[in-house]
């Protein structure tokens, strides 16, 4: 990932993500093995999260071009 992506996906992640209280509004649930998780969509590049609702908090595990970040 260049400097330019990896600028755009901060600056999408506090745009959208910082102090929200509905952080699936710019997000899809993932199915299957991957039940409970979440993906955002930037450009080419997905961001994989996990949401907790007890205290509102967004983790973030993985952040990758869309062709290799589901990958094992």
């Amino acid at each position: 990932m260049d400097r330019f992506d990896a600028h755009l996906i901060l600056s999408w992640i506090e745009k959208n993500l910082s102090g929200t209280d509905n952080p699936r509004r710019h997000g899809k649930g993932l199915t299957a093995n991957r039940t409970g998780e979440w993906r955002y969509r930037v450009g080419s590049y997905r961001i994989l999260a996990q949401i907790y609702d007890d205290v509102l908090l967004i983790e973030i595990f993985a952040i990758g071009h869309r062709r290799a970040v589901y990958g094992p």
